[in-house]
């Protein structure tokens, strides 16, 4: 073909790849945050939500926070806040253009590899649109994923040039790219592993295999010194499972199963979930047949002579994926959807190479006719995957559909329903993670604080001391247990739960509220004003914080500034009924009696049984010499609470006024 026909053609194939990613993705615009590690990574980490600062900067490269060392991913995550705040849609969207940025790398180097177009297109399609990398994509938090592939498809198209023709300068920047793909996430270790396998099949640059590996020997030490603070951070976090948890014998057999899932999830993506648990055994049958799977297809791969495609394809698949395949198990899910973005590049070769020696014996068109239906047809599945991305709800409740054991998923759905004040519904979910698995310290911690919030101080109590006893080190169970002691009336000890929980986490929000409200109730009212604002500063958007600080300052007779926090609750909180009975309240107090009638009323609609409500109602009426109306607001007042204090001489002054 004309080289510049050739030329064409390409740049036709990136405007296309670009084009489908961004089409398919598209819907992403309008998805909110979830709260499985999204919190964590941007919406409650108090480093992140600033935007981009040198202080941030500096935390990203000195700081283990969420058990990972990947300074790249928090800059980028500042960046974003910097430039589009919190908006969920526009942090998706960066993801989704890292991703068709990546698609686009991967053609282009596997096109200079190669030389081939369709076959290299095929393969960047396959990564671009195949629904198990919806996860990596759709999901917030693993920027990591994309942004680290991103940097590693800089590193791949570098080689391609330094393969060519090879010095220092070409050298340098693919070590460069790899630098900071590993900074982003160091899932890519097994790179330079990669490259030699492309130096096999398809640059054929060497014929000693040792020389090809000395020559990637200061990428090797960069993998390494990564590999090394990864293993402390993930340590250091918690994140690494002891062999006790699970035994090597578990490990080694879910790794085998594990390489034989993925290729079948990738030829049928089907029943995918964000959390896959880790099953409690795994039949020796399901294991000897992975094993003699992985074998076989090693050995083949192997002695592929003529076929070198398949060697490299498989290898970089199995490479890749070693990092994460469970033998040094982090965190608690069997596999991930998201560990396969980059591993399944290498079956994709297979594939599309294979495809191509196919159509050697079978018509062009009918494999060309089976190519694009199976492209058609993974693009309609991960568009359809992609829905169950948009929010906390449909993506657990997708989860619960496919695993009804999903423990994780009743949590974080049981955390969803909560924070939407469906507490009923939560706690059924709270109450189904922690049957499914009694040890898991988030599971009683949400259903402890969940039944307190009902009222059953006792039993939320008790769940939260479980949490306590499974993990003492655990931040949000000393908060929770410390509100449950407030409400049984035990103000020191609650008092000593978030000075522990302000220990363990000094950047915590609720910690600094729960103990900033603890030392207001204790009368050190400035020390307390002091927690609750520190907590705002950390948390801006943390609606109980300015609740509590509008609960000081009201105390204090600071009424306008309380004013002030009580309407910001609101604008955080809708539904409070208590901040808008408080703000009614301020506004009685600077003689806003409209407004202040506006405001009870609100509470009374939102919580029709608020006794107080009613009877501060009715005493702005009376204000306004409304009798008729403040007496029926009273008198209800006080059927919903009979020692109502005061509201018997109110009723009894208004009934005198009446006649």
């Amino acid at each position: 073909m004309n080289p510049k026909i050739r030329n064409h053609v390409d740049l036709w194939i990136v405007l296309a790849l670009i084009i489908a990613v961004l089409a398919i993705y598209s819907q992403a615009r309008h998805f909110e945050f979830v709260n499985y590690d999204d919190p964590d990574y941007v919406t409650d980490n108090s480093h992140v939500r600033p935007g981009l600062t040198v202080t941030g900067i500096v935390w990203a490269f000195t700081s283990s926070y969420a058990a990972n060392w990947v300074p790249v991913t928090w800059i980028s995550h500042m960046a974003d806040v910097s430039l589009f705040g919190l908006d969920p849609g526009r942090h998706h969207l960066s993801n989704v253009v890292l991703h068709a940025l990546s698609t686009v790398l991967l053609f282009l180097a596997l096109r200079r590899m190669t030389g081939t177009q369709w076959r290299s297109a095929m393969v960047a399609f396959l990564f671009a649109l195949h629904p198990l990398h919806v996860q990596s994509v759709a999901w917030v938090a693993e920027r990591k994923d994309t942004l680290s592939a991103a940097f590693w498809m800089m590193a791949l198209y570098a080689y391609a040039h330094y393969a060519e023709r090879p010095d220092a300068r070409r050298y340098a920047l693919l070590m460069a790219a790899y630098g900071a793909s590993l900074l982003a996430k160091p899932m890519g270790v097994t790179f330079p592993f990669v490259l030699v396998l492309l130096d096999i099949w398809p640059l054929r640059r060497f014929e000693s295999l040792g020389k090809a590996i000395r020559e990637k020997i200061p990428l090797l030490v960069l993998a390494a010194v990564v590999s090394v603070a990864t293993f402390f951070a993930q340590r250091g976090g918690g994140a690494v499972m002891s062999v006790a948890a699970i035994p090597l014998g578990i490990r080694v057999a879910n790794a085998f199963v594990s390489y034989v899932a993925y290729l079948a999830q990738m030829i049928w993506p089907a029943n995918l979930s964000v959390f896959y648990p880790y099953p409690a055994m795994i039949p020796a049958g399901n294991t000897a047949g992975a094993t003699i799977a992985v074998a076989g297809i090693s050995v083949m791969a192997w002695r592929a002579q003529g076929h070198r495609y398949f060697t490299t394809g498989w290898f970089w698949y199995l490479f890749t994926l070693l990092p994460v395949i469970g033998l040094l198990q982090v965190g608690e899910q069997a596999r991930a959807d998201r560990y396969t973005y980059l591993p399944l590049i290498g079956v994709a070769i297979v594939v599309a190479w294979g495809a191509a020696e196919l159509a050697h014996s079978w018509p062009r068109t009918l494999v060309a006719g089976l190519a694009g239906v199976v492209c058609i047809g993974y693009a309609a599945a991960t568009w359809r995957e992609i829905g169950y991305w948009k929010n906390t709800e449909a993506l657990m409740g997708r989860a619960i559909e496919v695993n009804p054991d999903d423990y994780v998923a009743h949590d974080n759905l049981g955390e969803a329903l909560r924070r939407r004040r469906r507490t009923d519904e939560a706690i059924v979910h709270f109450r189904e993670a922690a049957r499914i698995r009694p040890q898991s310290v988030e599971a009683h911690n949400n259903l402890g604080d969940a039944l307190i919030a009902q009222g059953k101080v006792e039993e939320g109590a008790a769940h939260l001391q479980e949490a306590l006893r499974l993990n003492p080190d655990f931040p949000e169970a000393h908060v929770n247990l410390g509100t449950a002691l407030e409400k049984s009336g035990r103000p020191a000890e609650a008092m000593a739960e978030y000075r522990k929980a302000v220990e363990l986490r000094p950047d915590s929000a609720p910690a600094l509220t729960g103990l900033g409200s603890a030392l207001v109730a204790a009368g050190d009212t400035e020390e307390g004003i002091r927690r609750l604002r520190e907590a705002i500063q950390l948390r801006p958007e943390y609606a109980d914080a300015h609740y509590g600080l509008g609960i000081a300052l009201a105390g204090s007779r600071q009424i306008n500034e309380a004013a002030g926090e009580f309407a910001e609750t609101i604008r955080l909180s809708p539904d409070d009924a208590e901040a808008h009975y408080n703000l009614g309240t301020a506004f009685g107090a600077q003689g806003r009696i409209p407004e202040a009638i506006e405001q009870f009323r609100i509470a009374l609609r939102l919580r029709p049984e608020y006794a107080n409500a009613e009877f501060n109602l009715g005493k702005a009426l009376a204000y306004l010499d409304r009798y008729d109306e403040a007496i029926q607001h009273i008198e209800a007042g006080l059927r919903l609470n009979p020692s109502l204090a005061d509201a018997r001489e109110a009723l009894d002054a208004l009934r005198e006024t009446r006649r």
